[in-house]
């Protein structure tokens, strides 16, 4: 996939691993890639990989360390070496245990998003998407110490808009190895607790809820991360389906896990169609160390129309075929016959859209633009980001695909930003 003319610095990024010992799957997809493949990159930046093959009495399995070329690791270094957290050789070190660093990929590039240069408060941002905590932790006066997210595609976009890529498989990463942080942000996985998720899963004889082993226990990894760094507070977002998901008893797991480690719980249910053209209720946390209190802005009003955000020249590519379009119209003639199923309708501008999800890509049928004379289309990708809330220079994939899923899976930024602020506030005014 092509993300514009910018290729990243390998030398950057292997700088920035030199001497540390990683899982494999907690790194970004492309470095993954380089050191599974012992790829050119790694070795022209001027570092060898080591790994359990190479070197097993230092590093595990599914364990690797980037060694400078030129300082082989001798027998007497690696028996001294042994059970150490952290431990040096001619002046360089090889370190478990202690906070990863960022990512900077493309460190000498201009970016639309760059770090802020007199922070306020530090956050970490999991399960990252492609950012939209993170635009709105920074227009607080956030800066993000560590990121995490498992997407390929995501990570590009993500590192296209905030110049570095985040780590991946949250799984796979220590909660030592985490930076201190202030607040932990987190938008963990909702597929497995979404009505839509729900019935897909069920249908088909999958695992839903945490019962989904891949998705839905993610959130434990939470609770390991809280437990070892206790931020100040937890920001997390989720569908609305999970307060009733399995009877309530997910959602009270998770207030309860919560609770149990000293912080408040608070949530609230929370339409964003009054601050982006689109009906998006969504399940807002926000939990506080030590019992601390915490008040959810305000966020009502006037919903917004989706033909605010409707580009005047669209390209005739997102006009849905003759056969598309009629097969959407016999199939909600059917379901509505029988009661049940999905329907395609054209969406009324003057209305909110509906809410925006990852599968919009294949059909567009949750969102279709009535147009004068022929078939309706699909949004484009840009008018995803604006039902989103992002701001206009936040640079998208190219490819289409990757644009619809990760605006589907993405954040509504406003409300984020509303609650975001509120959060920043008690951090200084209580000093927490």
């Amino acid at each position: 996939m092509k993300y514009g003319p910018a290729i990243g610095n390998l030398e950057d990024l292997c700088n920035a691993l030199s001497g540390r010992v990683c899982a494999i799957s907690g790194l970004p997809a492309r470095v993954r890639e380089q050191v599974e493949t012992l790829g050119h990159g790694i070795a022209d930046a001027g570092y060898n990989v080591l790994s359990s093959d190479t070197n097993p009495e230092i590093i595990e399995q599914g364990e690797f360390l980037l060694w400078p070329c030129g300082k082989p690791l001798s027998a007497k270094f690696i028996r001294q070496s042994k059970a150490k957290e952290s431990y040096s050789l001619c002046g360089r070190k090889i370190i478990r245990g202690n906070a990863l660093p960022p990512l900077p990929f493309y460190k000498h590039l201009d970016v639309p998003f760059p770090p802020l240069k007199n922070p306020a408060l530090q956050f970490i941002d999991l399960f990252a998407g492609v950012g939209g905590f993170r635009l709105a932790m920074q227009t607080v006066g956030g800066e993000c110490v560590f990121s995490s997210e498992w997407d390929k595609d995501a990570q590009e976009t993500y590192c296209m808009n905030f110049g570095e890529l985040p780590w991946g498989d949250i799984r796979a990463i220590p909660a030592d190895c985490i930076p201190d942080h202030d607040v932990l942000c987190a938008g963990f996985p909702c597929q497995p607790f979404s009505l839509a998720g729900v019935s897909a899963r069920t249908a088909i004889n999958r695992p839903n809820g945490f019962q989904c082993e891949t998705q839905g226990t993610l959130f434990f990894d939470i609770v390991r991360i809280m437990r070892k760094k206790k931020p100040k507070v937890l920001f997390l977002e989720n569908v609305k389906n999970l307060v009733n998901h399995d009877k309530g008893r997910t959602f009270k797991i998770i207030r309860e896990a919560i609770e149990a480690e000293g912080y408040s719980f608070k949530y609230k249910i929370i339409d964003a169609s009054s601050r982006v053209p689109q009906k998006r209720m969504r399940c807002y946390m926000v939990c506080v160390r030590n019992d601390g209190r915490f008040v959810f802005p305000n966020i009502s009003g006037s919903e917004k129309p989706l033909k605010t955000v409707l580009e005047k020249k669209v390209p005739e590519q997102y006009t849905l075929s003759d056969k598309m379009w009629s097969g959407h119209q016999n199939r909600t003639k059917r379901n509505l016959d029988r009661g049940t199923g999905f329907t395609a309708f054209c969406s009324d501008l003057d209305k909110p859209a509906h809410t925006l999800v990852s599968r919009y890509y294949k059909d567009g049928k949750e969102c279709l633009i009535p147009q004068a004379g022929k078939n309706p289309r699909m949004l484009t990708p840009r008018e995803c980001a604006r039902l989103q809330g992002f701001p206009e220079n936040f640079e998208l994939p190219c490819s289409k695909t990757a644009a619809y899923k990760q605006m589907g899976n993405s954040v509504a930024v406003p409300v984020i930003t509303e609650i975001a602020r509120e959060i920043a506030k008690i951090i200084q005014e209580e000093k927490l």
